[in-house]
């Protein structure tokens, strides 16, 4: 049985080239690069011996219009926001013409290969890739199953990211399964083609003998949670748990941008990612039976969920087209990741599965990672977003400990003071839903492009219909936050304490609220 979820193509429409492939496909991430219609790339993996860690690629290359092929290995996979030198994970690279003759290959980089006098001749590059690690950003396989990074597996051609590719999956005799968002081609068992590699990067493959879970449709979209190893749970609970997130979620934005969408939990490890259409997260049921553990696990997929608009769609200039090489570098991940943490909490209250106490204890943790870290004094939102490729994503992997600080934490609290003021200005008329929808319908899809900084602050404003300069000293200053100033405006209060010989920051309700007060804190909590 093959398990699939159609993908959607990417952005450039005016390409007189690609319309009648868009035509075929669906609507989905920038992509970079002309192509040249007669270039073919045919990709196929194979693993034949998936004990040692090991699987193998072929790319065939035809129709080449440059006499030197120049081939590259990407640096890091969009959606993680470090260099993983993917390069490093290849071995045993070859090249041989149609006659089966090995060619030159001359290395020219740490991840760049050069193959001369190949104009037009038919080229054939084969592979091995190895794999140490169970991560959600790592490929990794082993005598159970394939999870593959499409980054970390595919060569591309220098100057043709814009080529349409196709890719066959020989799965081992013993797996049954391929679940990846890549379209398949009718009548060709376990081949996928994309339109380009900007929509190949983005879809991930896993391989195996793996599980379906009772599918459910949201606005006429099908959902699907397809994953391996998963462990013992409720799974009728957790999916209508999950529906409920999902309905949550589409109706902050009020549109599906695909018709099919799904869950790839890959088993045990750490982290998820988001695609378009598609998330791949660590996932293999345990703690689901505890209201803790289900908690964590739907703010979870809450958050990869909501990354399909918020990034991918919603998304900062500079993330798409993808710098391969050098990592794609932005200072708004606080609003991608940081206002993504902030709608988890909100989807999953709206969605009526944790209460008022469980919602502010949320936003609590976070306020107690912004106050205990001395970085807050040192470091901005947008220094944050914009180092994170050598902090790391929580701010501590760098050589200036206790100066970096977090987006995943501090953002979601900007958020929060964000939202409040927005709403007081407006009389609770508008919110920064309003915001989110304005950026997916202008630049998503009126404009088919990514917003700048100065853009997404406009639109915060032209919704508030106020000047907000002092909510955004808190972006772009380390000026210290004023709680009490925002949450007055819901009629909630911050009550600083000490526990244990350690502070804490606890939100709660303020006595005798006037009207706006009440309506603003109702309308926040969905209620």
């Amino acid at each position: 049985m093959l398990l699939i979820s159609t993908y959607p193509t990417a952005w450039h429409f005016c390409k007189l080239y690609r319309v009648l492939f868009l035509l075929l496909t669906l609507t989905g991430i920038p992509t970079a690069h002309a192509q040249t219609p007669a270039l073919s790339l045919r990709y196929t993996v194979s693993f034949p011996q998936p004990a040692t860690h090991r699987y193998h690629v072929e790319l065939r290359v035809s129709g080449q219009p440059q006499d030197t092929l120049r081939l590259k290995m990407p640096n890091w996979m969009p959606g993680y926001y470090q260099l993983m030198h993917y390069a490093n994970d290849l071995e045993n690279l070859i090249a041989e013409d149609e006659k089966g003759e090995r060619l030159s290959l001359q290395k020219t980089g740490d991840n760049t290969w050069l193959l001369p006098g190949v104009r037009k001749k038919p080229v054939v590059v084969q592979y091995e890739i190895k794999t140490s690690r169970t991560f959600v950003a790592n490929s990794y396989v082993d005598s159970t199953r394939a999870y593959l990074i499409p980054a970390n597996t595919f060569l591309y051609l220098d100057g043709q990211l814009g080529t349409p590719v196709s890719v066959e999956i020989k799965s081992n005799p013993s797996w049954k399964n391929i679940a990846t968002g890549l379209q398949p081609v009718a009548g060709q068992s376990g081949t996928f083609t994309a339109p380009d590699f900007d929509i190949l990067y983005d879809c991930p493959f896993l391989i195996g003998n793996l599980e379906e879970l009772p599918a459910f449709e949201v606005r006429g979209a099908k959902h699907r949670f397809i994953g391996y190893g998963m462990g013992d749970f409720d799974r009728k609970q957790f999916m209508a748990n999950l529906k409920k997130v999902v309905e949550a979620a589409v109706d902050v934005i009020g549109d599906i941008p695909f018709p099919e969408y799904t869950f790839i939990g890959i088993g045990p490890g750490r982290g998820g990612i988001e695609h378009l259409n598609n998330t791949t997260v660590s996932f293999d049921g345990a703690g689901l039976d505890t209201p803790e553990g289900m908690n964590r696990t739907l703010n979870f997929l809450a958050h990869e969920y909501f990354h399909h608009y918020n990034v991918k769609r919603i998304r900062p200039y500079e993330l798409g087209p993808f710098d391969y090489d050098k990592g794609s570098r932005t200072n708004l991940l606080w609003v991608g990741e940081g206002l993504t943490v902030y709608y988890e909490y909100l989807i999953v209250k709206r969605a009526g599965l944790i209460d008022e106490a469980g919602l502010l204890a949320d936003f609590e943790h976070n306020i107690q990672a912004v106050e205990s870290n001395p970085g807050r004094l040192h470091q901005s939102l947008v220094q944050a977003s914009y180092s994170t490729w050598k902090d790391g994503p929580f701010g501590t992997q760098g050589n200036e400990k206790g100066k970096t600080i977090s987006y995943y934490d501090k953002g979601p609290v900007v958020g929060l003071l964000l939202d409040f003021a927005i709403r007081h200005a407006t009389q609770n008329q508008k919110s920064l839903d309003d915001v989110m929808r304005f950026l997916y319908q202008h630049y998503y899809q009126q404009l088919q492009r990514g917003f700048t900084d100065a853009e997404f602050e406009q639109a915060c404003e032209t919704v508030a219909g106020v000047p907000l300069t002092r909510v955004f000293e808190y972006v772009y200053t380390t000026k210290e936050l004023d709680y009490n100033t925002y949450l007055g405006y819901a009629g909630l209060k911050m009550e600083v304490g000490t526990e244990a010989n350690k502070k804490t920051w606890e939100i709660s309700r303020m006595e005798n609220p006037d009207a706006l007060q009440k309506q603003i804190l109702k309308a926040w909590l969905g209620e």
